[in-house]
């Protein structure tokens, strides 16, 4: 599919799911942010994992919340570290908890401590103990009151000395 960066967002939404398949990377590359947010969440669940690893990052901070939740687990596995660290608070917030574990650990540490933050309880508990060390240690200090106490044992116990030290008393009580 060529000169897709000339469509309208109307038209954008109006491709089927086999013509969203049939772009390549280079399409979806060529789409402006307006266009990768008038994909409808049937467009975003028909695309690659090639073409969700070619999101530039804006792009990626363009999805809608809605978009961000239709994405299946194994393209958010492969979403690239710059493109886990564009994802805004909002989107954090909404990734389901099987989002939140099919993320690598190097996606985990590229979440900034305002991400971290975003994490709802279900997200915090949904986190392996190796995505959990992953965490940066100001991520680790950032976490809420609820945050900390839904760690699970075998989280805490696999946290750095450093993590550890960052925790205060009101996470720990």
């Amino acid at each position: 599919m060529s000169n897709v960066s000339g469509f309208t967002t109307t038209q954008i939404a109006a491709l089927s799911t086999t013509q969203i398949q049939s772009m390549t990377t280079a399409d979806i590359v060529a789409l402006s942010t307006s266009q990768i947010a008038a994909l409808t969440t049937d467009q975003v669940v028909a695309l690659t994992t090639a073409q969700i690893r070619a999101l530039e990052t804006a792009d990626v901070a363009a999805l809608t919340t809605t978009q961000v939740v239709a994405l299946e687990t194994v393209d958010v596995a492969a979403l690239k570290t710059s493109q886990v660290a564009a994802l805004t608070t909002n989107q954090v917030a909404k990734l389901t908890t099987d989002q939140v574990a099919a993320l690598s650990t190097a996606a985990v540490a590229a979440l900034g401590t305002t991400q971290v933050v975003a994490l709802v309880t279900e997200q915090v508990v949904a986190l392996s103990t190796a995505q959990t060390a992953a965490l940066s240690t100001n991520a680790i200090a950032a976490l809420t009151t609820n945050q900390a106490v839904a760690l699970e044992t075998v989280d805490v116990a696999a946290l750095k000395t450093s993590q550890v030290a960052a925790l205060t008393t009101s996470q720990v009580a």
